[in-house]
């Protein structure tokens, strides 16, 4: 069953740039989508997009479709019974997001008594056992948000977005203040959750290594568009666009000597959303671009096992960009 499935979704700033361009993607009750790319490629404006969470201004047109409705044809008071308990979302930076006069257990249970109907006393029963659940004594409730530490704040809010079991989750860098151990717990605890409630889960991060160990598909964003899209362990390790090969190779793998002496990196910025260039905005920094490259924009196509790239060289492996001669290998 099609739990989301957004289509043709464009968002445009207020000021003329054009945030997402385009975007297709589809998720399945139970399924785990990865979304990665760079700072300002789009990924949590496509986020803030799917629950109507942009700022006035912004232009949006397309279709997202959750659970068939489409999100963006609601009316308010749809909108707003959708959110927490048919999707919610964890945000990125927790400081900024949580209440600072409230205490914690006051803002997991504000859902909880809006969509739920509970009591005061189940509210804070529940409020309770989602505390536990993420790695919290159920006594922090009681805490103001900065009495926290930044990653038991950001459980918090993992709380707070499974508080009404919702059927889709998006989770905007969910672990960036996290070490790597509560991060691992995390991780798990959201597969667990997902596994056990038939939950979507849409996880944004600049990390492809988590986004391939985590879930079941990866689309890679650039420019406000999807790329590259395909089973996420696939294109994490056999990227088909020249953009998710060189975010994949950013990455060391541990006991790779060729990653330890030849660190890959890739030069310049992402474009300006305002003043993008011609053809495949991506070509400025390709090392692979051809000449149609620069005027011409190239859809997604089929890369085979249910993979796409949006790439000339889709079909085939990407060549990798030239390395260290053997000799600057030899003398590090």
């Amino acid at each position: 069953m099609t739990l989301l499935e957004v289509r043709d979704l464009e968002v445009t700033y207020a000021g003329g740039a054009a945030a997402v361009r385009g975007v297709d993607l589809s998720l399945a009750a139970g399924q785990k989508l990865g979304v990665a790319g760079e700072s300002g490629c789009g990924k949590s404006t496509l986020a803030l997009a799917l629950l109507r969470l942009l700022p006035a201004g912004a232009r949006v047109s397309g279709r997202i479709l959750l659970n068939g409705e489409d999100v963006l044809t609601m009316r308010w008071g749809q909108v707003r019974a959708v959110r927490w308990a048919g999707a919610s979302i964890v945000f990125q930076g927790a400081m900024h997001s949580l209440n600072p006069v409230h205490r914690v257990g006051d803002q997991i249970a504000e859902p909880i008594l809006l969509h739920r109907g509970a009591t005061a006393a189940a509210a804070r029963k529940r409020t309770g056992e989602l505390l536990e659940q993420v790695g919290l004594p159920a006594a922090r409730a009681s805490a103001y948000p900065h009495e926290l530490s930044g990653g038991q704040r950001q459980r918090v809010m993992i709380a707070m977005a499974l508080a009404c079991d919702p059927r889709l989750v998006i989770a905007d860098e969910p672990t960036t203040a996290l070490d790597v151990m509560i991060q691992a717990q995390i991780l798990r605890l959201i597969e667990q959750l997902v596994a056990e409630q038939d939950v979507g889960l849409i996880m944004i991060s600049h990390d492809l290594a988590v986004l391939a160990d985590t879930c079941d598909r990866l689309a890679v964003m650039y420019a406000g568009r999807v790329v590259e899209e395909g089973p996420a362990r696939q294109v994490y390790e056999d990227a088909r666009h020249p953009y998710a090969k060189a975010l994949s190779a950013a990455f060391p793998r541990i006991g790779d000597r060729a990653s330890r002496f030849a660190p890959s990196g890739l030069a310049g910025d992402p474009p300006d959303p305002s003043a993008l260039p011609s053809g495949c905005t991506f070509h400025p920094r390709c090392p692979v671009a051809l000449d149609e490259c620069t005027v011409e924009d190239q859809p997604l196509r089929d890369a085979g096992q249910g993979r796409w790239a949006a790439c000339v060289h889709a079909g085939a492996a990407v060549p990798p960009p030239a390395g260290p001669t053997e000799d600057a290998r030899s003398s590090t």
